[in-house]
């Protein structure tokens, strides 16, 4: 690899990581990455895939696969250098090296790096903090920057992102956070929590109400557009997630399994059709693993599945979804490659069709099986309850190909679990303490009081975000207010 190309490479998975860490300037990494690896020839580089000088630390940055033993050397105050054997960190490609370096420098010793846009400014920050020894760190990169115009790749590019085709209504909410520090490699569908049209679910999503989505889908299965792909929603409770995911609001039954209609899941797999083909993805994939998916780097032309209740104390997108999203990574993929649709152009999830469940055991007693769901979880196992036969039984995963049930109880049995498959359903059971539906009086007194029950909000607010949460929660907003200006 020549110079140029070096520097191109480099620059490419430095622009990619950046914005991940909260780091606005990216000429001089390249430049440090330039200086540190004489362009990637060094004995680190080659052995190790360490482009930065990365010195070895215990439980320090993710992407390290071992130690890598070299002599190397510091400069004293008075100019003289000290060489000794050192440890360095050992990366499998240039890829995770570049990961390893945002790992290295994401502590508290160098908060000052995030925000920075001055080049310079960067660099006697990362020097100040004891990254580097030599006395003319500084200096030296600066005129690698120069040399190579570093800080073209520092210019902001407008994000280039399309919407769906596929929308029928749009209604823009003000609730976003601009453009997107990432690319989009991640879908996340949502259950609205009401059987609501597109135009409702977009009337969620005004000024005030602190949340939004990018599409919704009623349950006629029109889509709305409410913030646009090239913009960060706020839906899923993180920030990580919400600025590589388009997210999707689906509308929903208002308690659990919180079930969608055909309709609606029809949409729903066009709809992610249309966002993989967009943004050059070939394949949807679904792991039902949540360290397993957030840990993944998805390669150019993947997307995966990722679910809200991986972020926050919800059930979203309900057990009803949950429970299909391999179907559903199974049916986009296909027609992604050229298959055919199931069921002659008209898109089923797999309530026709026999589901394979991967149980985990069965109690009489909902404290038993709260127990053994906390102890999946704490093993990154995401489960679901359902009651049957007067027993509460725990199940991770509902899969139409046996094989891939197999795949998910040999998994849990190598974790240490009993486990099973079975054909056998049942009706959902709620898992630690449900959100109980209140009286129009009492949810009258939580507005007077100023609170909120409703875990999803810390008050119920005021007109017209009021109603929007009420009808969202499954409650009448006119009987609502007739109790509450009773209290008035």
């Amino acid at each position: 690899m020549n110079h140029s190309d070096f520097v191109k490479t480099v620059a490419a998975y430095i622009k990619k990581y950046a914005p991940v860490y909260g780091i606005e300037v990216v000429s001089p990494i390249i430049a440090q990455a330039v200086l540190e690896s004489g362009y990637g020839t060094s004995e680190l580089a080659v052995n190790a895939h360490n482009y930065f000088g990365l010195k070895y630390r215990e439980g320090r940055g993710k992407t390290c696969i071992g130690i890598y033993h070299m002599v190397g050397s510091e400069q004293n105050a008075d100019d003289s250098y000290t060489s000794s054997a050192m440890q360095w960190c050992k990366f499998k490609d240039m890829e995770n090296g570049v990961i390893g370096y945002f790992d290295f420098i994401n502590i508290p010793n160098y908060k000052n790096l995030k925000g920075v846009t001055d080049p310079r400014k960067y660099l006697e920050n990362i020097k100040a903090d004891g990254y580097a020894t030599s006395h003319k760190y500084v200096d030296n990169l600066m005129r690698v920057i120069e040399t190579w115009h570093l800080t073209d790749y520092d210019k902001k590019e407008e994000t280039k992102m399309s919407n769906s085709p596929l929308v029928v209504y749009t209604k823009l909410s003000p609730n976003h956070s601009g453009q997107r520090t990432h690319s989009i490699d991640r879908i996340t569908p949502h259950c609205v929590v009401g059987q609501l049209s597109c135009e409702s679910i977009a009337g969620c999503f005004t000024a005030g109400s602190e949340a939004s989505c990018n599409y919704g889908i009623g349950t006629d299965g029109r889509i709305s557009m409410i913030v646009e792909e090239k913009n960060r929603s706020w839906c899923s409770s993180s920030n990580a997630n919400d600025q590589r995911s388009v997210t999707i609001e689906c509308a929903s039954d208002m308690s659990e399994p919180y079930a969608m209609n055909m309709k609606v899941y029809a949409s729903l797999v066009k709809l992610c059709v249309d966002i993989c083909k967009r943004n050059g993805k070939k394949k949807l994939l679904w792991f039902a693993d949540k360290n397993k998916s957030l840990n993944y780097a998805p390669k150019a032309d993947e997307m995966i599945i990722t679910v809200h209740r991986w972020f926050a104390n919800k059930s979203c997108p309900g057990n009803w979804l949950y429970a299909r999203l391999g179907d559903l990574a199974s049916e986009v993929t296909k027609q992604l490659t050229g298959g055919t649709s199931s069921g002659g152009g008209t898109t089923t999830p797999s309530t026709g069709k026999t589901l394979y469940r991967v149980q985990t055991g069965a109690f009489s007693k909902k404290a038993n099986a709260d127990a053994l769901v906390a102890k999946l979880k704490s093993k990154g196992f995401d489960t679901y309850m359902v009651v049957a036969g007067g027993l509460y039984k725990v199940q991770v995963g509902a899969y139409s190909v046996k094989a891939n049930a197999e795949a998910q109880m040999k998994k849990l049995k190598n974790a240490g679990f009993d486990a099973f498959i079975t054909t056998q359903s049942g009706t959902a059971a709620s898992q630690g303490n449900p959100t109980v539906k209140k009286s129009a009086a009492e949810i009258a007194k939580e507005i007077y009081n100023g609170t909120c029950s409703d875990p999803r909000w810390s008050t119920w607010g005021n007109e017209p975000t009021r109603s929007q949460r009420l009808k969202q929660a499954g409650y009448d907003p006119v009987a609502v207010q007739k109790e509450v200006n009773k209290l008035f």
